[in-house]
């Protein structure tokens, strides 16, 4: 079994002695973060060796920063896009090879509002996304692409669509990039392993936001055809998201066979 999670830790730094305590306890073989907020050479990736894990980060200091933890091997590292596309100027996407699958960890711009520049970008990062994947990899190998998305795929991902109505996270434009990650050839597992199911991985920190079920499912795991084939479970470990100083996200896991 392959176990592969991804979570926005929301500073790494902050959060390094609750990540450690979750990693011995449910031991990932890939652990995908985004929202490290260190610069790399602030990674520790020393302390992260000492528990059996190989590392690769890309960070900018106090914004953004992704990486990819592996116990299963870290091969072919990119940084940013593949060659050949604009690359970014924030530290959003990391690839590299764990176990024979070609993973990626993104961090999707927010998008602010619609009628914010930001959005643009998001929609523009997004459509550099799909290009990044046509030039690194193909659907027909073991694909990840996971991480936090900053889009609720559809509006069993909202806890009520109508209180995010003309608002970022939810447009048409938004979930229409997710339908060419689709159409690219990857999947959501989770929502293939459960169709119903009303299960959010962010929840604000203000209002009591989680105590009263008001989330979105904005960190997603798709994979390729063959990934979802050797999936076997997936969830949202909510547990991680209670207790002194957590994240406002919850870390989504699946394992494959």
């Amino acid at each position: 079994m392959v176990r592969v999670v991804t979570w926005n830790v929301n500073s790494l730094k902050a959060r390094l002695e609750r990540v450690t305590e979750w990693m011995n306890e449910v031991q990932p073989d890939v652990l995908c973060l985004q929202e490290t907020k260190m610069a790399d050479d602030a990674f520790p990736s020393l302390h992260f060796e000492a528990m059996g894990y190989e590392s690769a980060h890309f960070g900018q200091g106090r914004w953004n920063g992704v990486a990819i933890i592996s116990k299963i091997g870290l091969d072919n590292v990119v940084t940013n896009f593949a060659d050949g596309i604009e690359p970014d100027t924030d530290a959003r996407i990391i690839t590299a090879t764990c176990g024979g699958i070609r993973v990626s960890s993104v961090y999707v711009p927010n998008g602010r509002a619609i009628d914010d520049p930001h959005y643009e970008y998001k929609l523009s990062w997004l459509d550099r996304l799909v290009a990044h994947l046509q030039r690194d990899t193909s659907p027909a190998a073991d694909v990840i692409v996971t991480g936090d998305f900053n889009i609720a795929p559809a509006d069993i991902d909202v806890y009520d669509p109508s209180k995010l109505a003309m608002s970022t996270h939810v447009t048409t434009a938004e979930r229409d990039r997710i339908r060419n990650l689709e159409q690219w050839g990857l999947v959501d597992i989770f929502r293939e392993h459960h169709p119903e199911q009303k299960l959010f991985s962010w929840w604000d920190y203000r209002s009591g936001d989680f105590h009263m079920g008001r989330g979105l499912r904005i960190d997603l795991i798709m994979g390729s055809a063959s990934v979802h084939a050797r999936s076997r479970w997936t969830t949202v470990d909510r547990n991680a998201r209670k207790g002194p100083s957590p994240s406002d996200h919850a870390p989504v896991l699946v394992d494959l066979d």
